[in-house]
């Protein structure tokens, strides 16, 4: 069983690559169960925030978080979502509490950590990718340059796995991220 993290930012954080993630999990947990691979889910999934419930979008939208960081005790894998290029600088500032919380996870205890989209630059602030390759969104690569001189970003790739890290580049190739992940713990 593989304990899952799906962060939850502060701020409004593209929705898709939170629920996506969640998804695709739920539906591999389906799959395996129907095919007796396990008899019960492989990925324990939680949504986990900074605080409980968050409102996105003016208010559009809300998230229920199963858990927030001081809740997780171990985690296997995190997975950092998008945040939105328009906010970036202030979501960043938002969601600080995140980066020691991940490095204790993956220094105590192993957690890998993905990243999805713009949610590279959360990965990068705890310098788990420095001298690592990282791929973010391509309208965001310049600024994630100047901040991040000591990442390997990689334009080339949609998505980069180096040591139990992992990101991808652009809106909705979180998908391919989420079927590396799949193929690498599943089969």
């Amino acid at each position: 069983m593989k304990h899952v993290s799906i962060l939850v930012p502060r701020g409004d954080a593209i929705l898709s690559s939170i629920v996506g993630p969640l998804k695709v999990l739920m539906a591999a947990n389906s799959h395996l169960k129907q095919t007796g691979a396990v008899s019960e889910d492989f990925f324990k999934i939680h949504l986990v925030g900074l605080e409980k419930d968050y409102s996105l979008y003016n208010g559009l939208f809300s998230v229920h978080c199963s858990d927030t960081i001081h809740d997780i005790e171990k985690t296997d894998l995190i997975l950092i979502p998008a945040l939105r290029p328009d906010k970036l600088l202030e979501d960043l500032g938002q969601n600080r509490e995140f980066v020691p919380w991940i490095l204790r996870q993956r220094n105590k205890y192993g957690a890998e950590v993905g990243s999805m989209c713009i949610g590279a630059f959360v990965l990068a602030q705890t310098g788990l990718v420095d001298g690592k390759q990282c791929a973010t969104h391509w309208a965001a690569m310049d600024v994630f340059r100047k901040m991040f001189p000591k990442v390997d970003l990689v334009s080339n790739r949609i998505v980069t796995d180096q040591d139990g890290i992992y990101s991808s580049g652009g809106a909705y190739s979180f998908l391919n991220l989420m079927l590396h992940l799949g193929e690498k713990y599943c089969g």
